[in-house]
């Protein structure tokens, strides 16, 4: 089972999924909100044999079916709001260093809001907190500034 992320510019972000079966799925989240589910042949990754097109309220009807209590987009005097679960990866330049170091918030004006462990979850972490392989920041921001997070995370 695996994920990878890929930004897609001018379009939004691309979300690739492996099952534990083998079979690829892939979520394009489009800047708008709109999103395309695309369900891939198991001999042929690039072989899209179905693709789904979801507003963003059939997205989040979706969602609600999947996990009864998914964390929702928030939206505040005309400006959307997402939340985002962002992994640290093994390609991470920021594994083994300091929430400080990422320049998050002044970079990318989205905000790292908590850190979750598998053993734990860290709310409001400070700019001492060390991040580990595995970790999973719980990031808020404009749409723009949790994909420019999640891409400095990764590396990009």
């Amino acid at each position: 089972m695996g994920t990878r992320r890929t930004s897609l510019p001018g379009v939004g972000t691309k979300y690739d999924f492996t099952t534990e079966a083998g079979r690829h799925i892939s979520v394009v989240v489009h800047h708008d909100g709109r999103r395309f589910l695309g369900f891939y042949a198991s001999d042929d990754p690039d072989a899209c044999q179905l693709e789904v097109p979801l507003s963003s309220h059939e997205a989040t009807a979706l969602a609600h079916l999947i996990d009864p209590a998914p964390i929702d987009a928030v939206r505040t005097d005309g400006i959307d709001l997402v939340t985002e679960h962002i992994p640290v990866s093994s390609r991470s330049p920021y594994l083994g260093r300091l929430l400080g170091d990422t320049e998050a918030r002044s970079r990318t004006g989205a905000s790292i809001v908590a850190v979750l462990r598998r053993t734990s979850a860290h709310p409001s972490p400070g700019p001492d907190f060390r991040f580990a392989l595995g970790d999973v920041l719980v990031a808020v921001g404009t749409r723009e500034g949790v994909d420019a997070l999640a891409e400095i995370m990764a590396g990009g």
